[in-house]
């Protein structure tokens, strides 16, 4: 069986809210988004994907927004110059597998573009508004990412 962690933060606050996500996902859904900046409570979902690289599970907690055939996530890192690496797995292998809350399917993605992306966009700072700050601090165009159940 492959480690989800070797893809994925192994340490600090991303892996603790990842394991108890895992433990829990109705206690794990909502993160307290206080000490990045956020308002409070938000909601996350766990993003499954396979290394473009390594081919090993990487499981990701990540902030979400409902829209229209899905779920948005956004490839913020805190606006690295870099895109974080489960994006780079999705651009390899578009489905993955998603958990809301105690919800756990199959997903495609897909990338936002246009006036599409610029809502969902704009739905998502507006939710976490450190999203603004991360785009300013880059030269990329933050992804905006759209997860579509198969079910």
């Amino acid at each position: 069986m492959s480690d989800p962690l070797l893809e994925a933060s192994q340490t600090g606050w991303i892996a603790q809210h990842r394991e108890k996500y895992l433990k829990d996902g109705a206690a794990g859904h909502l993160w307290d988004s206080t000490f990045a900046g956020g308002p409070g409570p938000l909601p996350t979902l766990l993003l499954t994907t396979i290394g473009a690289k390594s081919g090993q599970e990487s499981i990701m907690p990540l902030l979400y927004g409902k829209v229209e055939g899905g779920y948005a996530i956004i490839a913020s890192k805190g606006g690295d110059p870099k895109h974080p690496g489960w994006f780079h797995n999705l651009n390899k292998q578009s489905e993955c597998k998603v958990q809301v809350a105690t919800d756990v399917f199959k997903a495609r993605s897909r990338i936002a573009t246009g006036a599409e992306r610029k809502a969902i966009w704009d739905q998502m700072a507006a939710m976490y508004p450190p999203f603004t700050a991360y785009q300013a601090k880059t030269d990329r165009e933050i992804p905006v990412v759209v997860l579509e159940p198969v079910r």
